[in-house]
């Protein structure tokens, strides 16, 4: 293959975050290098990439379609990466994993009981994160992979898989709240009492109008719940397990669910006993 793969992972990137130099920050590389790549690329394949006419390159047709083609490459390298290491057995020691709240327990259980079985020397270290706090917790290095609420979109660098399981939401209060006592809650009278909602450490977030307590976390948001400081929507599985004192209420566009991914870092592919958890998740319904 002519295509240097540095000149690919540089034009994916710039593609993806809009400038050049934003692809070098995420690379640490320096934008000359990024530049350099990506003229170099151009050259293989024979035409521009990008229109460089405005103040940020933009993807013009061809850059477009070679976008598409590269991603087939890249994609193909990372399973040859992920065949190479199962070929090598070369086993991780630990494996570490930002698990979001809303993956059923009792389904992940049934998993890991097979992977203590096929990897009895590998530390599996599990912890609880949410939505872009996982994606943060894998790019920086913090964990291997995670288990994840579907985002609309990730970041060019992180592998992702739908899981068959999704979680089924439904809100509650404690029994001794306000709301409790209705029949049937109109959103009026939710928007009247203070919500629970999750709340990640991702800069930049709105803060919600109204009253309103936040987590990172929904083992949190229950237990606020549970003491009866307002409404927060749960995921079912968590609430059946550790929720006693909590009540369902009846209210429009509930239970509702949420589809889930697990995620890794493409620039650090999964050794054998990653892969294995990966493909176990997958087949694990629930």
């Amino acid at each position: 293959m002519r295509y240097s793969p540095e000149s690919l992972v540089a034009f994916v990137e710039a593609a993806a975050l809009g400038s050049f130099s934003a692809a070098a920050r995420k690379l640490k590389k320096s934008q000359s290098t990024i530049s350099i790549a990506i003229a170099n690329l151009e050259a293989d394949v024979g035409c521009e990439l990008f229109d460089r006419s405005a103040r940020h390159p933009v993807l013009n047709d061809a850059g477009r379609l070679v976008l598409a083609r590269i991603e087939e490459i890249l994609s193909a390298s990372e399973r040859l990466d992920a065949l190479a290491s199962r070929l090598s057995i070369n086993v991780e020691p630990l494996l570490s994993v930002a698990m979001s709240d809303i993956y059923s327990l009792s389904v992940f259980g049934e998993v890991v009981a097979g992977f203590a079985q096929v990897f009895p020397d590998t530390e599996l270290r599990c912890g609880p994160s949410e939505d872009a706090d996982v994606i943060y917790m894998i790019q920086a290095g913090y964990a291997h992979m995670g288990i994840l609420a579907a985002q609309p979109s990730y970041p060019p660098d992180i592998a992702t898989v739908r899981l068959p399981y999704r979680a089924q939401f439904n809100v509650y209060v404690s029994a001794s709240h306000p709301l409790a006592k209705l029949a049937d809650i109109q959103p009026r009278q939710l928007q009247s009492q203070r919500q629970l909602c999750l709340k990640t450490y991702e800069p930049g977030q709105q803060h919600r109008v109204g009253q309103a307590w936040s987590a990172p976390d929904y083992l949190t948001l229950m237990e606020f719940a549970k003491r009866g400081f307002g409404w927060a929507e749960l995921p079912v599985d968590l609430v059946d397990r550790y929720g006693a004192g909590l009540v369902v209420l009846n209210t429009q566009g509930y239970p509702h669910y949420v589809d889930l991914d697990v995620v890794w870092s493409r620039r650090s592919p999964l050794g054998p006993a990653g892969q294995w958890l990966v493909e176990h998740m997958q087949a694990a319904t629930g």
